[in-house]
């Protein structure tokens, strides 16, 4: 089978990428950039934008599937780049799937599209959970409405064997999406060297109680989950037309695996505590500002940021193990070594992979 990923130059869209060439899939890659490590492994790159139609039609014609993975991510930017990247690239991987005649696609949504301000404490959720009347951040609104797209989408009519003498077949868009919170492990560019770097910089406390507990995903099991939800993938499939969460079998004590990271990156453990609405109201204030003045950048704190850091967030996949078997497998004890480890190697000048722990 040939299967496109989008955003196959990311952290998820990459490891998704190998996984499905160690099984000797045909993939081909879309990203802003040449992925040489990907292209040496079997990959077929194709360097364009999310937001150009026409290049991600060329990235499409003649897969089987596609796994849409590029987003823009973050808690803070301009409204306008979020829509066009999220939504608009969004509309035109559908797009390009009723043109190319490509009749499976996977989404990587978020759990943050069901985040309501109004609930600090999300737990033991499922896919009931409705989508919120507002946000407070344009991220999780411009992923809401991608998700609701791809999602009404599930059903669309794609002709396919139109050669101009035969009668052509209709076949139907099989679509799904799937929410994995807060992707981790080894060679992660974004969420533990965040958390890493503010704590050595003396910009990251406790909000809240620190008892709140949150669904993790390790890039190994949210890269299997993708994988089996195609699999199980078809317009009469329980699966088409449906949201899942995807995350680590348990929760973790969110406060609790940071000072284990940071302990085990040589840094601090966190004791300092803000209590949550003086960070909500901080994270108010700071929006303002910095929404006056786009020059400053991203605010230390906002109200979305303040919620997620003193919120319990977790979910169940109970929905996801019953449709398509989701199981993940990886042994998260030694991943969170592996990941401990990279950054003492990376501390040293060297870098570690979390396939065994061995050094690459």
């Amino acid at each position: 089978m040939r299967y496109l990923v989008t955003g196959g130059g990311g952290f998820l869209g990459g490891r998704l990428a190998r996984e499905l060439l160690s099984r000797g899939e045909d993939v081909r890659v879309l990203g802003r950039h040449d992925y040489p490590d990907l292209a040496a492994a079997g990959a077929e790159c194709h360097v364009g934008d999310i937001r150009d139609s026409q290049a991600v039609k060329a990235a499409s014609r003649g897969c089987d599937g596609i796994f849409h993975v590029a987003a823009r991510a973050g808690v803070w930017g301009d409204r306008q780049e979020y829509f066009s990247i999220n939504v608009r690239g969004t509309a035109n991987v559908l797009q390009a799937c009723l043109e190319e005649k490509v009749t499976r696609l996977v989404y990587t949504s978020s759990p943050s599209v069901v985040f309501d301000m109004a609930r600090l404490d999300i737990e033991n959720g499922d896919e009931s959970l409705p989508y919120p009347k507002r946000y407070a951040a344009v991220y999780p609104e411009s992923k809401a409405r991608a998700e609701k797209m791809v999602l009404a989408a599930n059903g669309w009519d794609i002709v396919v064997g139109d050669d101009g003498v035969s009668r052509p077949r209709v076949e139907r868009l099989a679509t799904c999406a799937l929410r994995p919170h807060l992707i981790w492990g080894t060679g992660d560019p974004h969420l533990a060297p965040r958390i890493v770097n503010r704590a050595k910089a003396g910009k990251l406390k406790i909000v809240g109680t620190g008892k709140n507990r949150i669904s993790m995903t390790h890039v190994d099991n949210a890269a299997l989950g993708h994988i089996q939800a195609m699999a199980a993938l078809s317009a009469d499939s329980p699966v088409a037309g449906q949201a899942y969460f995807i995350n680590d079998p348990e929760p973790v004590a969110m406060w609790a695996w940071i000072n284990r990271l940071l302990h085990g990156a040589g840094a601090k453990e966190l004791d300092k505590r803000v209590p949550y609405r003086l960070a909500w109201l901080a994270g108010a204030a700071l929006e303002a500002v910095h929404g006056l003045f786009p020059r400053l950048g991203e605010p230390p704190m906002t109200r979305f940021v303040a919620a997620q850091l003193a919120g319990s967030h977790w979910f169940t996949c109970a929905k996801a193990v019953r449709d398509f078997g989701y199981a993940p497998k990886k042994d998260l004890e030694e991943a969170m070594k592996s990941l401990i480890a990279s950054f003492l190697c990376l501390h040293a000048g060297r870098r570690v992979s979390d396939r065994g722990g061995g050094k690459t």
